[in-house]
C-alpha cells in the first residue's frame, strides 16, 4: 500500500504585482470518497460480522460519540485517536465582558494517536510528476532520492476517462502580520485563473461565501478561512488567525 502524490506544473503568482511563474506543487491523488455502506461491508467482513450486525453497531457508536463530544469530553475512536469539542473565540481583557457572544465558532478537533501518526509516516509515497502540458516526467518513490524513470507504455498521460486533464486546484495562501496592534492587511493568493472565497469567522468557506477581490484590513481578532476555485472543483481549505495584541510587534508571514 502506498501514498499517491501529483506533482503538477502550474503557473503561480505571489504577489499582486509579481511575476508569474511556473512552479511544482505536490497534492494527494485520492482514489475516491468511500461511503458509508462501503466502510460498514469492508468491516464487517473484516470482523466476522453480518452487516446489519455492523451497521447497528456503527449507528451506536455513532450516537454515543456525538454525544459525548458536543458535551465536552475527549472520546477515543477505536485506533484512529480522540475527538473534542474546540472554539474560537475573542479574547478580552476585562472578565465583565466575557459573555458567549465572544465565541466565533465551535468546532470538533480530531487528534490522531501515535499508532495513526506513525502508520502514515512509515507508508510508503509514490510521487507521479507531469509537466504544464499533462505529460508524465518523472516519477520518484519514497525509497528513491529522485532517480528518473521512463512511464511505462500505456500509463496515464494526466488524461481521465473523458479525455480530459484531471484537475488538482492548490489551497490559497494568506498572508498578514500577526500579531498585530491597530490593523492588519490580509491578502490571499492562488493559482491563476481561480476564484477565491473567504470567510473571517472561523467558518468553513463555501462557492457561496465572500469573494476575495483585493486585500482587506482588519481591526480584531480573527480566523481567516479560504478557498480556491477552478474549473468546478475546490481547494483544501487555507486558514490563519490573526491575533490583536497590545503591543506592534508582529511579524509578516
Amino acid at each position: 500500500m502506498s501514498l499517491k502524490i501529483k506533482a503538477k506544473e502550474k503557473k503561480l503568482k505571489f504577489s499582486k504585482d509579481g511575476p508569474e511563474v511556473y512552479r511544482y506543487v505536490m497534492v494527494p491523488d485520492l482514489y475516491s470518497t468511500l461511503d458509508q455502506d462501503k466502510v460498514i461491508k469492508e468491516a464487517a467482513i473484516r470482523s466476522g460480522v453480518s452487516e446489519g450486525v455492523m451497521q447497528a453497531c456503527w449507528k451506536g457508536a455513532g450516537e454515543v460519540i456525538k454525544a459525548w463530544a458536543t458535551e465536552g469530553h475527549s472520546v477515543a475512536l477505536p485506533g484512529l485517536g480522540n475527538m473534542r469539542f474546540g472554539l474560537s473565540a475573542k479574547a478580552v481583557a476585562d472578565v465583565n465582558d466575557v459573555k458567549t457572544s465572544l465565541i466565533r465558532t465551535r468546532r470538533i478537533v480530531f487528534t490522531p494517536n501515535v499508532a495513526l501518526k506513525e502508520e502514515l509516516s512509515n507508508t510508503a509515497i509514490n510521487i507521479t510528476c507531469y509537466d504544464r502540458n499533462g505529460e508524465i516526467v518523472k516519477r520518484v518513490t519514497s525509497a528513491d532520492p529522485g532517480t528518473v524513470e521512463e512511464p511505462e507504455q500505456g500509463d496515464d498521460n494526466g488524461t481521465g476517462e473523458n479525455g480530459g486533464e484531471s484537475q488538482t486546484v492548490m489551497a490559497p495562501q494568506i498572508t498578514g502580520t500577526t500579531p498585530f496592534a491597530e490593523t492588519t492587511s490580509v491578502s490571499i493568493q492562488a493559482e491563476q485563473g481561480a476564484e477565491i472565497r473567504y470567510t473571517t469567522d472561523g467558518s468553513t468557506p463555501t462557492a457561496e461565501s465572500t469573494l476575495y477581490s483585493a486585500a482587506f484590513t482588519l481591526s480584531d481578532t480573527a480566523t481567516v478561512k479560504a478557498i480556491a476555485i477552478s474549473g468546478g472543483q475546490s481547494s483544501q481549505v487555507a486558514s490563519k488567525t490573526f491575533t490583536k495584541s497590545d503591543d506592534d510587534t508582529g511579524e509578516n508571514d
